[in-house]
């Protein structure tokens, strides 16, 4: 592996863990800040995903569209309270071609009730498109396919 493609990998990898560190911290206001303004954000099943069907849990088409979840989350949705933490793998660099990086990564989202034990509440992958802006690696697209077939409750904050 080349020295630049390592440090590559390196640049996407300090991106999941500071994006997993921004949800797990509950700090929602940066969530949409690790995307570029025109960014697609989706959640959707693998099974969807592997058959080409386009229904998803969530299907966000812009920052904006996101500051508009962040604001659902933080001030007009009631649900039980809840912590998660993200657990990322590294990165595989797909691709590279003018500017965009398409990569994928795995993950596992736990979730823990106050009082409660923790649970396995979403595991799947990130597909991602990256560019690199003036501000650093920003997702112009995440995908994250979950392979889990019960979403416990609901969705409520970003995977």
């Amino acid at each position: 592996m080349s020295q630049e493609r390592l440090m590559l990998q390196l640049e996407i990898d300090q991106l999941n863990a500071d994006y997993a560190a921004a949800l797990d911290e509950r700090r929602f206001d940066d969530w949409p800040l690790f995307f570029t303004e025109d960014a697609h954000y989706t959640v959707q099943a693998r099974e969807n995903h592997d058959r080409g069907l386009p229904l998803a849990l969530i299907a966000l088409e812009s920052r904006g569209m996101m500051m508009d979840r962040v604001y659902g989350i933080t001030q007009t949705i009631y649900h039980g309270p809840y912590y998660t933490r993200h657990v990322v793998g590294p990165a595989r660099v797909l691709a590279q071609d003018e500017g965009l990086v398409r990569a994928q990564a795995n993950y596992a989202v736990f979730r823990t009730r106050p009082g409660d034990a923790s649970e396995v509440y979403n595991v799947g992958r990130y597909i991602d498109e990256i560019v690199r802006t003036p501000e650093g690696l920003k997702l112009r697209s995440r995908l994250c396919v979950y392979d889990t077939e019960m979403v416990l409750n609901s969705l409520i904050y970003p995977i």
